[in-house]
């Protein structure tokens, strides 16, 4: 079973329909990139697969013993959030609160997942450094290391690599490919960036109230609205 079946799914922002009769499923090892120009609900959709806004029609269905609350998630950074002042290994284990239920006090088993997270980031060498002091880059593997920190089957990522520079961006897009790969992680990420999304996603999410496109990333390339945004290029 799909982790996630979307079915004729209208979402609606500030009351007009930003998302209209969509259907789509995200399945164990997915790599799902949703693309579409500014107001094309990505970030709404986002909300909506996180249980944070209501469907106005159809409905979302979480399969294979996947909970929201199980759901790692990387939000697009606000000035609040960049400047945190809590330490990374504070950040980073802030990802085990959803798990903790009722207990107020993390467990040995957290802070030793906290720890793998940050040494599988390379941020292991940070985790006493204030969270507000350090670069973009490092804020993002950070922010990263919290939502593994969530979960063991889904990833959702709304514009992760906003601000970086391109060797960082290159940098950040292998972590999250490797994350995929390695541990069978789905991932969900909102991006502009379409050739990086087809080179990297194993399938693409085009959105324009309706969906322009839902499959493989291959055969993206070679779609009309693909090869459209694409400047007609493919991608091996």
């Amino acid at each position: 079973m799909a982790l996630v079946q979307c079915e004729n799914l209208s979402i609606a922002y500030e009351g007009q329909i930003v998302v209209r009769d969509l259907s789509f499923q995200i399945r164990q090892g997915d790599y799902l990139c949703i693309v579409g120009e500014n107001g094309s609900g990505k970030s709404t959709l986002v909300k909506s697969l996180l249980g944070l806004k209501s469907p106005m029609k159809g409905r979302i269905v979480l399969g294979d013993g996947l909970a929201q609350k199980e759901i790692g998630y990387l939000p697009q950074q606000t000035e609040v959030q960049k400047d945190f002042p809590a330490s990374v290994r504070e950040v980073v284990l802030s990802g085990r609160l959803n798990s903790r239920g009722i207990h107020p006090f993390y467990t040995s088993g957290d802070r030793e997942q906290a720890a793998a997270m940050m040494r599988l980031l390379g941020i292991e060498g940070l985790e006493k450094s204030c969270f507000r002091d350090l670069s973009g880059g490092q804020k993002q593997r950070v922010l990263l290391a919290r939502a593994l920190c969530a979960t063991k089957k889904m990833l959702l990522l709304d514009e992760p690599v906003t601000g970086l520079d391109p060797i960082v961006t290159a940098e950040f897009y292998q972590l999250i490919k490797e994350v995929n790969t390695s541990f069978g992680i789905a991932v969900v990420m909102v991006s502009h960036d379409i050739e990086s999304a087809v080179r990297d996603a194993t399938h693409i999410l085009h959105l324009q109230e309706t969906a322009l496109f839902y499959g493989r990333a291959e055969d993206y390339t070679r779609s009309p609205v693909g090869r459209r945004f694409l400047g007609g290029r493919e991608f091996d």
